[in-house]
């Protein structure tokens, strides 16, 4: 049985597509798996480099603008007494010459320095990181995360991105993550009620793959693997999971009409009906997965 909308009887839920690495195809899977579950939402959370949009084109945009807020300093108040400098795990402070310094670029806005100083010589402003685009494309809700070059993190726009995602709890809701295992990738799992994770058959493939598998695994969260680019010969991912015991949700082979579609910025599903049968067929196997 393939998924079509409101057939599963399952409850909307929201769906974490991740990679140890960029390029294996995670956008591709997320994009096109909430074209086919009908009235949907698409997060995309791969705030550095988002892309998600490019596929969607989505209409009506909604422009937010994040900010952060980072210290001020009065010179008058401050007495040179370093707590602050001493405090800042960045480096984001110095006293030089007599005077303190702020390194707006490396602030992680963390504003331990404005609790730590006794002179109270610090105030706090709003400094712009990014924004979030908010959109739609057929049925699907799309919500992009874009930061601003050089921010030192993402995560208060994958925060404002996560934020209310509840008030509509009729949509199943993907979440496009960011590549790898780092804290940026935990605050957009979180979350999630399942994991998929997407892995090339190759040696670095199957090593990456199994970062994010223990990433995963440590948060206690179900997941399941889609093969990526397959062709003739060993495959190290697949190979890790049947050592791991982890389910195979599906495999997608190495073929240049995919190729192509994806690099006129066009989803596969809109334009192949081979391929929306393939990937209902694997939303109706997450679905599954994620719900015995």
């Amino acid at each position: 049985m393939r998924f079509t909308p409101d057939s599963t009887g399952i409850d909307p839920m929201k769906i974490a597509v991740l990679s140890g690495k960029g390029g294996t195809g995670k956008t591709l899977v997320s994009v096109n798996l909430a074209e086919v579950a009908g009235q949907a939402r698409y997060l995309d959370c791969d705030v550095e480099e988002p892309n998600g949009h490019l596929f969607f084109k989505p209409g009506d945009l909604e422009i937010e603008r994040v900010a952060v807020k980072i210290p001020v300093v009065d010179q008058d108040k401050c007495t040179g007494c370093r707590k602050c400098v001493d405090f800042c795990q960045f480096n984001a402070l110095a006293y030089i010459r007599e005077e303190l310094i702020v390194f707006e670029e490396i602030c992680h806005s963390c504003g331990g320095c404005v609790l730590v100083c006794p002179e109270k010589a610090f105030s706090e402003k709003d400094k712009e990181i990014g924004r979030i685009e908010r959109g739609v494309s057929g049925q699907v809700q799309v919500h992009s995360g874009i930061m601003n070059t050089g921010e030192e993190s993402g995560i208060p726009i994958i925060d404002r991105l996560l934020e209310g995602q509840d008030d509509d709890p009729d949509l199943l809701t993907f979440i496009d993550c960011p590549p790898g295992t780092s804290c940026i990738v935990m605050e957009t799992v979180a979350g999630a009620d399942y994991c998929v994770l997407v892995a090339e058959p190759t040696i670095f493939g199957a090593h990456n793959l199994a970062m994010v598998y223990q990433l995963v695994n440590l948060m206690g969260k179900p997941l399941g693997v889609v093969l990526n680019k397959i062709q003739e010969g060993d495959n190290p991912s697949e190979a890790f999971c049947l050592e791991k015991g982890l389910p195979i949700l599906g495999s997608i082979p190495f073929d240049q009409k995919l190729g192509l579609i994806n690099s006129k910025g066009e989803i596969a599903v809109r334009e192949d009906q081979g391929y929306r049968i393939w990937f209902e067929e694997l939303l109706t196997v997450i679905l599954e997965e994620a719900c015995p």
